[in-house]
């Protein structure tokens, strides 16, 4: 048993990659789903869909590779966070469809939280703001707004999950009901201190403990998979959510790396060590990962909007049809104009968090056409990872956070995008040879607990560079950027009509 299957669960489609025993790629499979916008800055999944589209990805990795259930020894589950499901215990059903990540449908219970003065204690225990994001006040939402649902969930019918604990109780025929500590960190109600479910953040937001499941470690026995999924079955060993999983891939087992993952939004993560650092510049603390009961920190700044700009320009503009061409149409725009694209279509994540503000272009002239605005787009995502950059170090300023950036995602595939980045850091960013960091983070892990693969640290030893970007920006120039974009950021932040 030599293979591992990556299930990487994401918020625009669901995709499977068997991994071997060198963590060279056997096969892969992908499958797009559905999205749901019922209202403005509302977005839902149907739990259905991101369940069946799971399983035929994973079956068509299977038998893509040559292998049947008996080849894979593990696995491994990384996922869309924060995006909620809530179940009937007894049928398996949804009582409302997933809540994902990115809606904003509970910023008024958010607001009343902060008015009562909860957000001390809650960020105090869990690392986090208060903030739509998570997943806490999306179950308490589902459970105020499905008719009989806070009373069934008192009765200790309903189950909550995030979707790796859905994924799981669906994969394991409704037998386990558990998650990981990275994924139980993101939810407002689970104390990263202790590593436990707090009882007063469960009565401060309004969650029965009897819907929550069990939290482990992220390489753990979860259980195993009911054997006519697959043709028999096969245990169920690593779980983490996406962006821990890309720190794992990308072997930040260092206090002091930095990893930032670019798809529907981006996310950067420094590795803390032991320490969870308390952010005085609106970052998360959250668990990057925990094997063995202990439990490692990391510092995170999530960025709503990166890969999802260039879907705009693609869907929204219609000036380009494939993401590719992004970067080509940005080399030819105007050197002379200063387009700035804030890019806050559903508000701004760190270091700014404001649910309520939009999207901005600044600095249109006559001339302004797709070349000048498709630019704007992939340097909005270089210059809010340089606002996240600034805001980890001087949360961590004792210490001392490396210079290099190691990425991945779609977004790293643009050389354009990234050698913009390391020229507005003034840092090397560095992409490594597999760019699938956020399945491998989960097949490491599953192959971790099944005796596939070494300890973290000769896991690291595996990493390998395929491109190192270094910085080729006169100061002058990227002093001039960073001061527009600054700029650009208080317009969009003036706009705000709290409403």
């Amino acid at each position: 048993m030599s293979f591992v299957l990556a299930i990487d669960q994401g918020t625009t489609s669901s995709r499977a990659i068997v991994f071997r025993s060198d963590i060279s790629i056997a096969a892969s499979a992908q499958a797009e789903f559905p999205q749901h916008f019922p209202a403005s800055g509302w977005v839902e999944h149907e739990p259905e869909d991101i369940w069946t589209s799971t399983v035929t990805v994973c079956r068509e990795a299977i038998e893509k590779a040559g292998i049947t259930a008996k080849d894979i020894a593990a696995i491994g589950i990384t996922n869309q966070r924060e995006t909620t499901v809530v179940w009937d215990r007894a049928t398996g059903q949804a009582v409302h469809r997933a809540i994902v990540w990115q809606d904003r449908r509970t910023a008024d219970i958010c607001a009343k939280l902060k008015a009562d003065g909860r957000e001390p204690v809650i960020s105090q225990k869990t690392g986090l703001i208060i903030d739509p994001y998570f997943s806490g006040t999306k179950v308490a939402w589902i459970l105020d707004q499905v008719p009989g649902a806070r009373a069934r969930a008192a009765r200790g019918e309903l189950m909550f999950g995030t979707v790796d604990c859905y994924l799981l109780w669906r994969l394991t025929g409704g037998k386990v009901h558990a998650t990981d500590a990275t994924n139980a960190s993101r939810t407002l109600l689970f104390n990263i201190h202790t590593g436990q479910w707090d009882d007063e953040l469960l009565e401060i937001i309004g969650v029965p403990r009897s819907m929550l499941p069990e939290v482990k470690d992220s390489s753990a026995r979860f259980g195993e998979s009911v054997p006519d999924l697959f043709g028999g079955p096969i245990a169920i060993s690593g779980i983490a959510g996406d962006q821990q999983a890309a720190t794992i891939g990308q072997a930040c087992f260092r206090p002091g790396m930095i990893k930032s993952t670019y798809g529907t939004g981006c996310f950067a993560l420094l590795n803390t060590g032991t320490t969870p650092v308390v952010s005085k510049n609106k970052l998360l603390t959250t668990v990057a990962y925990q094997l063995d009961g202990k439990r490692t920190y990391a510092l995170e700044g999530s960025i709503f909007v990166a890969g999802s700009a260039v879907q705009w320009l693609r869907d929204g503009l219609g000036i380009i049809k494939h993401a590719a061409e992004t970067g080509l149409l940005a080399d030819q725009s105007d050197p002379m104009q200063s387009v700035y694209l804030v890019p806050s279509f559903v508000g701004m994540g760190a270091p700014y968090w404001n649910p309520r503000v939009r999207g901005a272009l600044f600095g249109l002239t006559r001339n302004s056409g797709p070349a000048e605005i498709a630019h704007a787009a992939l340097e909005s995502v270089c210059y809010q990872t340089y606002d996240l950059r600034e805001a980890m170090r001087a949360d961590w300023p004792g210490e001392k956070a490396e210079n290099v950036l190691r990425v991945d995602g779609g977004m790293t595939a643009s050389d354009w995008t990234m050698q913009r980045l390391a020229d507005l850091l003034d840092a090397p960013v560095d992409r490594p040879v597999i760019q699938e960091t956020t399945a491998l983070g989960a097949a490491y892990l599953a192959g971790l607990q099944a005796g596939v693969y070494p300890e973290p640290t000769k896991f690291a030893d595996n990493w390998r560079l395929e491109h190192r970007f270094k910085p080729n920006m006169s100061q002058a120039t990227r002093e001039r950027k960073l001061a527009g974009w600054t700029r650009a950021v208080k317009g969009v932040l003036a706009s705000d009509e709290g409403e």
